[in-house]
């Protein structure tokens, strides 16, 4: 969900602040004009909300009402945003913390208390917290696949190295003959055959055509791992270790699969909504966003381009932008810690795609380089350059063009062609990034 600046010009007839919680959600309401605070409990579940909900709109007319909640995304944020006359104020859970702890050094702490914290922030400091405002219904389908889609993505890099952990104790050959532990054809070769000593009965026939089957169609390298499985020694002859890890591995193997069907489902579902999303042209324009990247730069930037009124304020809040700290004389430049972690995951991963699709791309990356940044510091630095030129082609509805974007380059640093080993790119340092500057050749 997008968050916005608020309208301060619209009234509102009550504050709440809501604790919420997995089934209780404690609340502390005070009127506008009004000293006394009301306080409840409403109960987690859809029909609770809807009375609760009902009572307000009654009681106040229909007349808006505004809710502090400790939330961007929830169960209870989802049944309370249908309701028009209840507008939502997210309240960082950092910066819920640091108040509470302004007032209670203590460390002392209790849902009512911090129901009151919480309508406190919101009549004291209203002005400085901003509004859920929801994207498009499309735009919002889209941020949910992809991110649900991402933590499959991690299933199945988990499931792999707990894949690999066992094979390397009893069946260690199978790592050398395929360079994907994950793939089909290793889980259907487990399945079938799950011990060295089951590989080593099957007739070469069967076991070429079982390769065929699986698209593995090179002679010389079918024939190279027929030789090997004929030759190969087992890691142990253990039958408690052989039995149970390969027991293991078989029920590893299958969750794999169904894993990798619903990152295919996935897929699907992604690529038809993205290429329905009417700035799908902008971002598959950009080198690097493929079907997978450019449908997460989508549900980053959304549809609401008065969100950000600046590519500096994407940069911050995605994370990418480093943070300075000074006291005195003492200055201290360091990555950006509170952040959405899947937006800067993004734009860092596009980064990193974006090096092998384009040349200036790619100089920029090297420079940074043999400066001794790290790689994701170079990496950090090259999306802070990218989400400028992605802000601006987003909000001029229009696609990015690589070779007016590298004449651009080049009429500003006096170089005859961006990415040569000839030309010398020189960078001014900025708050420990950098930007391009002249160029004597």
């Amino acid at each position: 969900m997008q968050i916005e600046n608020v309208d301060r010009e619209e009234e509102f007839v009550a504050f709440v602040g809501i604790d919420w919680a997995d089934q209780r959600h404690s609340w502390a309401l005070q009127m506008t004009g009004a000293s006394d605070i009301e306080q409840g409990i409403l109960q987690h579940s859809p029909e609770a909300v809807e009375e609760w909900a009902s009572r307000l709109a009654q009681r106040f007319n229909g007349r808006p009402v505004a809710i502090a909640i400790e939330q961007v995304r929830g169960s209870l944020v989802f049944m309370l945003s249908k309701y028009r006359h209840l507008v939502l104020f997210p309240v960082h859970p950092a910066a819920m913390a640091s108040y509470r702890k302004s007032f209670r050094p203590s460390g002392a702490k209790n849902d009512p208390d911090d129901a009151f914290l919480l309508l406190d922030i919101l009549t004291r400091h209203g002005k400085k917290l901003r509004q859920l405002n929801p994207d498009t219904e499309e735009t919002r389908t889209l941020q949910f696949l992809v991110e649900e889609r991402r933590k499959f993505v991690h299933e199945k890099t988990r499931h792999s190295n707990r894949l690999t952990a066992y094979l390397k104790q009893y069946f260690p050959q199978i790592l050398d003959w395929f360079a994907d532990v994950s793939s089909p054809v290793v889980g259907d070769l487990l399945e079938r055959w799950p011990t060295l000593q089951h590989l080593q009965t099957a007739k070469p026939s069967t076991l070429r055509r079982f390769l065929a089957g699986h698209n593995c169609r090179h002679a010389e390298l079918i024939d190279k791992r027929l030789s090997e499985i004929r030759h190969a020694v087992p890691a142990t002859g253990d039958q408690a270790v052989l039995s149970s890890l390969s027991t293991a591995v078989t029920a590893v193997v299958r969750i794999l699969r169904e894993v990798r069907q619903a990152i295919t489902d996935f897929d699907g579902q992604i690529e038809k909504l993205a290429q329905q999303h009417p700035d799908f042209a902008i971002f598959a324009s950009f080198p690097g966003a493929g079907p997978v990247l450019a449908p997460r730069l989508m549900a980053a930037l959304g549809t609401q381009r008065d969100r950000y009124t600046s590519a500096h304020q994407i940069q911050c809040y995605s994370g990418i932008a480093p943070v300075m700290e000074s006291s005195g004389k003492q200055h201290w430049v360091h990555c950006r810690w509170a952040c959405p972690k899947f937006l800067r995951q993004t734009f860092h991963e596009w980064a990193l795609q974006s090096v092998k699709y384009s040349d200036w791309a790619k100089a920029y990356y090297e420079q940074q380089r043999a400066r001794g940044k790290s790689c994701h510091t170079a990496l950090r630095a090259l999306a802070f350059k990218w989400i400028r030129i992605l802000f601006r082609c987003w909000q001029d509805r229009r696609p990015y063009n690589e070779t007016l974007y590298k004449g651009s380059l080049r009429c500003r640093t006096d170089s005859q062609q961006v990415g040569e080993s000839s030309v010398q790119i020189v960078w001014k340092n900025v708050v420990g990034f950098s930007k391009v500057s002249a160029v004597r050749t």
